[in-house]
């Protein structure tokens, strides 16, 4: 649990004895690869911090092909934000996509958290400000660059995903088929 701590040192103060009592608001989960944690048309019950592992939040598109939108390794939070906050069912599904160990909090919890913990209300701020600002920037990178950029891009920003994730899920998160992502993988090497 020292890696929930030393994240929440990162943007907040909080002594030994309030992080014991912060921790104790969250429900500690081992969970095994490809487990689903929400599958799409459930209600979005929980938010999920990775101590360990990771996991991935994707929606099936009409061709019935999975489309990953984002994911979340160590000391990153996951959840379908809409849903989560209006307690209604999710058009995502969140899974692991290796053995992970997770926080899960869920709405009424993390409100008694927030009473509990005012200073818990400027982490989650900042955690949601920092979320919003990745995914602007994500729109505009699919807006304004070739698919060979945005592989490019997405390999030099974060070469731990693509030593560690599996190809057709980075395919998958950046909208390419796993054979396109092949070829540029060939392109580049030669």
């Amino acid at each position: 649990m020292d890696t929930f701590k030393t994240h929440l040192d990162k943007f907040i103060t909080i002594n030994d004895e309030d992080y014991s009592s912060v921790l104790s608001f969250f429900q500690i989960m081992e969970v095994k690869k490809k487990q689903n944690l929400l599958v799409e048309g459930e209600v979005c019950k929980s938010m999920y911090f990775v101590l360990n592992g990771c996991l991935r939040k994707f929606f099936v598109n009409e061709k019935g092909v999975e489309q990953t939108t984002e994911f979340a390794i160590e000391n990153w939070w996951i959840t379908d934000t809409f849903a989560f906050e209006r307690q209604i069912k999710s058009d995502f599904s969140i899974q692991s996509v290796e053995r992970s160990t997770i926080l899960v909090i869920d709405l009424e919890t993390q409100e008694l958290l927030l009473k509990k913990h005012p200073v818990m209300e400027r982490y989650f701020r900042m955690i949601y400000q920092r979320a919003y600002a990745s995914s602007e920037r994500r729109i505009r990178y699919l807006y304004e660059m070739t698919r060979e950029e945005l592989y490019i891009h997405f390999s030099t920003q974060y070469p731990w995903f693509i030593q560690r994730i599996p190809q057709y899920l980075i395919a998958s998160f950046l909208g390419f088929t796993p054979e396109y992502l092949s070829e540029i993988r060939a392109k580049l090497r030669s």
